[in-house]
């Protein structure tokens, strides 16, 4: 009985040191579960309690902790991996939120730009980084819900790894077509493609993609042929589209807006849930292919791990940057962007089930990479 309750004691004197109670988790609740039957056998009442009050209070220094480290933060330079090159659209939307997280917090915020391996070089820096709130991730929704299902061998599971903080701004993917493309609308291309399997092409900016997922779907839902043909980036499709060298290319709407302006290639349809604010002219592709729908967008996430009011804080100032009008109108509507407007468990949840989508998607493609 002795050697018994020396076990049960040492379980509870060891509470203090267990990792489950640090604001990483909030699972010490299942933790810190004594069987009182037990316990009353092998020590005097009295001493249980006591050593269940220091726990308690371990636990209350601790939340107090992270509270207080969150009324300071940041008090240092803050940097943010941005999982692409400068100069493209997720890295122009992170400089700007950034710039005024910098304004805001007092502090310097960091763009690094780290590309490669589809954004899982950059990725994974963030995975691998102290969840302490000073490395953050804004990437594209390729790193949290469609890599997975593309890379064989992704050193990171988003899903386990990153804490979602805020949803920044929704894409707006459309398809365009070379001036010299079939048909004039959506229907009038896709009845062509069906009369005519193989002789249409498609672009994409590499071998899963988010272009090219969204191509093989369409394709999947429409029984159409339309060949593929990947490029190693945006310019060189966009260089053959209104070359007429190739049908069709789908990407976001501020790609093509100005040279659609020019008259050097047709928007036919976004891809989008909505018609576009900005565009109520132009239709959906899920008018004509009913529920075809690709969502895109980007967003902020911090190692797991990371206090929660820490998170907090940098979900209610970025949410506070994309609600201010000068922000709107000088970054998100040129590109037309439309800023995200849900709370850290919306966009958690929003993850979990885009995740799940794109899994499907994928497996349409066939895309995969080593």
């Amino acid at each position: 009985m002795a050697r018994r309750g020396a076990e049960i004691g040492c379980d509870l004197r060891g509470l203090s040191r267990s990792p489950v109670f640090p604001a990483r988790s909030t699972s010490w609740r299942r933790t810190l579960r004594v069987e009182p039957t037990q316990c009353s056998k092998a020590l005097p009442r009295s001493k249980i309690m006591k050593a269940l009050g220091t726990c308690l209070a371990l636990i209350g220094v601790l939340a107090m902790s992270a509270s207080a480290s969150a009324q300071t933060y940041p008090d240092r330079p803050v940097k943010v991996i941005v999982p692409y090159t400068a100069g493209g659209g997720t890295d122009t939307v992170a400089r700007a939120i950034s710039q005024r997280l910098s304004e805001k917090w007092g502090q310097p915020v960091v763009v690094e730009n780290r590309p490669g391996a589809g954004t899982t070089l950059g990725t994974d820096a963030v995975v691998k980084a102290a969840p302490d709130g000073y490395t953050l991730l804004f990437s594209d929704s390729a790193s949290f819900v469609i890599n997975p299902h593309i890379y064989e061998k992704l050193p990171f599971d988003p899903l386990r790894d990153l804490a979602p903080i805020a949803l920044g701004v929704h894409l707006a993917p459309v398809l365009a077509v070379s001036n010299e493309a079939p048909g004039k609308s959506m229907a009038e291309l896709l009845a062509f493609a069906k009369q005519n399997p193989g002789k249409l092409t498609y672009a994409s900016p590499g071998v899963g993609s988010y272009p090219h997922v969204a191509l093989e779907y369409l394709k999947h839902l429409t029984g159409t042929d339309i060949q593929h043909i990947p490029y190693k980036g945006s310019s060189a499709a966009v260089t053959d589209l209104i070359s007429n060298r190739l049908t069709m290319y789908m990407v976001t709407y501020s790609v093509f807006d100005a040279l659609e302006k020019d008259g050097k290639l047709r928007i036919l349809a976004s891809a989008t849930d909505k018609r576009l604010p900005n565009r109520q002219d132009l239709p959906t592709i899920a008018e004509t292919v009913k529920d075809y729908v690709i969502n895109v967008w980007f967003g902020f996430a911090a190692p797991k791990g990371t206090p929660e009011p820490i998170l907090d804080k940098i979900h209610a100032d970025v949410a506070e940057i994309l609600k201010q009008p000068e922000f709107v109108e000088g970054v998100l509507k040129p590109q037309t962007f439309i800023a995200g407007n849900l709370t850290r468990r919306e966009f958690a949840d929003l993850i979990k089930e885009e995740h799940e989508k794109w899994k499907l998607l994928v497996q349409i493609s066939k895309a995969k990479i080593p």
